[in-house]
């Protein structure tokens, strides 16, 4: 793991932690290829390409930012996302895994 990363997420109560590893454990289960993981802006990123995916944890939730995750609204219809088309994941909801794992093969472009 990125040490910048690392740092930057321990800042962040243990449900955030645990809640963001098992996230970002989603994005690397999903592709054979490694993302790379960096911060950008003091945001938790990761990259393939020019394609990235952004885990930005708050108090209560953590943001997904990806591409296609408006292409799976209808689907995600119980979790709010922003008008930025960021996905909220609050600590009292089910991760979404089958969708999430859809959202970062396409936003990665690497198919289902």
């Amino acid at each position: 793991m990125d040490e910048k990363v690392k740092e930057y997420i321990n800042n962040y109560p243990f449900e955030i932690i645990d809640l963001y590893y098992k996230l970002r454990a989603i994005i690397y289960d999903s592709i054979s290829q490694e993302p790379e993981e960096k911060l950008w802006a003091k945001l938790p990123s990761y990259y393939v390409g020019d394609a990235v995916i952004r885990l930005i944890p708050f108090k209560d939730h953590i943001n997904i930012e990806a591409r296609e995750v408006l292409q799976h609204k209808e689907e995600l219809e119980q979790y709010k996302i922003t008008n930025k088309g960021m996905l909220q994941l609050y600590l009292n909801q089910n991760i979404p895994s089958d969708i999430l794992v859809q959202i970062v093969r396409e936003t990665f472009k690497l198919g289902i």
